[in-house]
């Protein structure tokens, strides 16, 4: 399924935003192991036409500055989230596979870092602010748009994973 063409419930306590910060975090050494486990010449690889592994994490990189920017939107008590790039244009423009993993790795390192500190420093009360999503038009706790990148974040590891899968058959051939 498409990213864009999911839906979310967002039925649970505000309390569990401590689980969906930790969740942000277990993506920086799952990354590393996803790319350390394999073959440099696999990460460039793109299938139909869609987004290499490289490119996959390039996005992670992208959508990380949008989550920046939306924090600062809850901080500014803002009534509407800013927007997402929904065409991936920012992404392919990019260009990430001419660039080195290592170095792609070491920006979504620091800027997924830098925002969880970020988030540390928060009171609890602050987690249950609420702005308009622009895309799926609904109100959006920040704990809610925690959990929304989560699954944001797995979308794109469990893809990563089947392209790995996917290389790894193929070269056994």
């Amino acid at each position: 399924m498409k990213w864009i063409d999911r839906k979310f419930d967002f039925d649970f306590p505000v309390s569990r935003y401590p689980e969906f910060i930790q969740k942000l975090k277990d993506t920086i050494p799952h990354l590393h192991f996803l790319v350390h486990s394999t073959r440099l010449d696999f990460l460039k690889i793109k299938v139909d036409e869609k987004w290499s592994i490289q490119e996959i994490i390039g996005h992670l990189n992208s959508t990380d500055q949008l989550l920046a920017g939306r924090l600062e939107d809850y901080l500014e008590e803002k009534e509407e989230l800013r927007p997402a790039d929904l065409s991936g244009n920012r992404t392919n423009q990019e260009n990430y596979n001419d660039s080195e993993i290592r170095y792609i790795l070491k920006q979504f390192d620091e800027q997924r870092s830098a925002f969880l500190q970020k988030l540390e420093t928060l009171d609890a009360q602050i987690f249950e602010r609420t702005a308009l999503h622009p895309r799926l038009q609904i109100p959006m706790r920040l704990c809610d748009m925690l959990y929304f990148y989560t699954e944001h974040d797995q979308h794109h590891l469990n893809r990563i994973s089947e392209l790995l899968e996917q290389f790894e058959a193929n070269d056994e051939l």
